[in-house]
């Protein structure tokens, strides 16, 4: 007998009809907490919908706190009170939902996927052996560091690498103290969003711009207010605008190969960025995450400002390895002593071991010859995927100068949900524009990833909405 009623012919999606359905009556305590429900293939008889949408509305449910999954058994209604005490009261998943879902789904291990959406390099374009290397000359080495914490601001020499000749390069001066280390560069997005942000708080974003930090941000009650992405960088007159009616605290903003139109900010729009930002007391959180598919030195925002206003997050999880978690944050001194106190108390110290391998593969040369390689075999994908793009009639926002990804238009504007809802009926992970708005705006535009776009069948669905 059905649980609750989910209507095929609703342009509500079944995924989201199960997921309010089953909250409800958790929440009315209808389920009450400890209730077994129907196994997926039970619940999907019953309901006479797909197993991969049951699959799919409960993890969202398993996330968001309403059920409990058991290995071997099946899923059972938590309890609201554990559900809520669990949960800090500044913490707002539900507002993150749909970006929680997405998550799930991207990180779901389903054999023939196809992933022209993903945000990452295969695996088999990733030199695993370079890794492998610095493992194995460092498990050689005696020192405390195998089973110690570390330094808390994360391994010194890697510091100094970074200050001396990575950032040195693309004209950042700063001392080793200003960096932080982190695990990653979502670490370091969560350590500045945490220091600065209150609930009801108005902060800027790109748009479109990186889906999962705007689901983080929601989560943490901010209010989220889009700076339209133009071809050269951010809108700068909207940007004005909001700053005077707003008067936000950050600007979390991806100025090189941004993700996900590819472009990269130029150096007139960055000038007038930080004009206004020292004006206003803006603090500008540049994701740099992408710079090094650059074969230039385009212009970042915190060479030009030196950090005084800028507060710059860059990782190597999207270059080397993404099981590394080798990440940083770099800023003036005195806010890197804050960013500092919130890293011990949240998670004590960042992976040295992690941060040595690294290190080696930064000084003995092997990082520059892989990046050399990569930006190369990059570059000879975005020249076919454009063509194949073209030829299925998608228009392509521009044409970008490095990375992985091209921002495509559908030919008549057409809604670039409904194709990607079509295309993972066959296994095939498009990412739609609307997942890049921060307020999930339908959108006829599509983001791919070129190095994954070596399988015909994704040209040959975009084809058939010519």
């Amino acid at each position: 007998m059905p649980i609750i009623t989910v209507n095929t012919s609703d342009s509500v999606p079944l995924v989201e009809q199960v997921v309010t359905g089953i909250k409800n009556l958790v929440e009315q305590r209808v389920l009450r907490a400890g209730t077994r429900l129907p196994s997926i293939r039970e619940f999907a008889i019953q309901h006479g919908i797909s197993r991969f949408t049951v699959v799919d509305a409960y993890d969202r449910l398993v996330a968001l706190g309403y059920l409990l999954s058991r290995r071997g058994s099946g899923f059972y209604v938590a309890s609201l009170t554990q559900t809520e005490e669990a949960i800090p009261q500044t913490t707002f998943l539900e507002r993150a939902d749909d970006v929680l879902w997405l998550l799930h789904n991207t990180f779901r291990d389903v054999p023939n996927i196809i992933r022209p959406g993903c945000g990452w390099l295969p695996s088999d374009w990733l030199d695993e052996k370079v890794i492998q290397k610095s493992l194995h000359e460092l498990s050689r080495k005696p020192g405390a560091f195998l089973t110690g914490y570390g330094d808390i601001r994360g391994y010194l020499p890697l510091r100094q690498q970074l200050a001396q000749k990575n950032l040195a390069d693309i004209g950042i001066s700063l001392e080793p103290q200003q960096i932080i280390m982190t695990n990653g560069a979502s670490h370091g997005l969560d350590l500045v969003a945490r220091l600065f942000i209150q609930p009801g708080d108005v902060v800027l974003v790109d748009d479109p711009g990186y889906y999962t930090l705007f689901g983080y941000l929601k989560s943490l009650g901010a209010k989220l207010i889009a700076v339209p992405r133009g071809m050269n960088g951010p809108d700068v007159a909207v940007l004005k605008q909001h700053l005077e009616t707003y008067r936000p605290k950050l600007f979390f903003t991806n100025t090189v190969l941004h993700n996900p139109t590819g472009t990269s900010t130029s150096m007139a729009i960055a000038h007038q960025i930080l004009q206004l930002a020292e004006k206003s007391g803006l603090y500008i959180v540049e994701d740099d995450i992408y710079g090094d598919f650059h074969s230039n030195h385009a212009p970042r925002l915190a060479t030009l400002d030196q950090l005084n206003r800028v507060i710059y997050v860059s990782s190597y999880s999207k270059t080397i390895s993404a099981s590394l978690r080798v990440g940083f944050v770099a800023c003036h001194s005195e806010l890197a002593m804050r960013l500092l106190d919130l890293k011990l108390l949240t998670g004590l110290t960042s992976s040295e071991i992690n941060q040595r391998v690294m290190y080696q593969i930064l000084v003995e040369g092997r990082y520059r010859k892989h990046m050399e390689k990569i930006r190369s075999r990059l570059e000879v994908e975005r020249g076919r995927v454009i063509s194949k793009l073209e030829a299925c009639g998608l228009s392509v926002y521009a044409e970008p100068a490095g990375g992985m990804f091209v921002w495509a238009q559908l030919a008549n504007e057409g809604n670039a949900a409904e194709i990607a809802t079509i295309a993972a009926k066959q296994n095939i992970m498009l990412a739609p524009g609307n997942l890049f708005s921060p307020h999930q705006a339908p959108s006829s535009w599509l983001r791919f990833n070129v190095a994954h776009c070596d399988d015909e069948r994704i040209f040959e669905i975009l084809s058939t909405f010519k």
